[in-house]
């Protein structure tokens, strides 16, 4: 498998995850792609140094050869893939892992959400 297929792959699981299996839609809210952009500065940086350095090299025939500074785009998608999968788990896994007497109690219904008996 090419690291191009690779990427892809990883970025459809990870849509999966988020939006079918553990349903926290993280992809629909714009709290995540701002978060995400924080994340992509810093993996930026530091893809740019590690690939513009020759520390990482790349196999030419593996990749699309399209690059964002110096890195190639397959590591953008891994890095997203990653940070939405991470994020995901995360927020599907918070409420287990808070203790009874933090969590908050429901509101109670108002009177305007019942629907009126005919």
């Amino acid at each position: 498998m090419s690291y191009t297929a690779a990427a892809a792959l990883g970025v459809v699981l990870a849509l999966g995850l988020d939006l079918f299996v553990l349903r926290t839609r993280l992809v629909l809210g714009r709290v995540f792609w701002i978060t995400y952009a924080i994340v992509l500065i810093g993996q930026l940086a530091v893809n740019g140094v590690l690939t513009g350095r020759g520390v990482v090299r790349y196999n030419p025939d593996a990749i699309l050869g399209l690059r964002v500074v110096y890195a190639p785009v397959e590591d953008l998608a891994f890095g997203f893939a990653l940070v939405l999968t991470t994020l995901a788990l995360w927020r599907f896994t918070e409420p287990l892992s808070r203790p009874r007497s933090s969590r908050l109690p429901r509101p109670p219904r108002s009177p305007r959400s019942r629907s009126p008996r005919s």
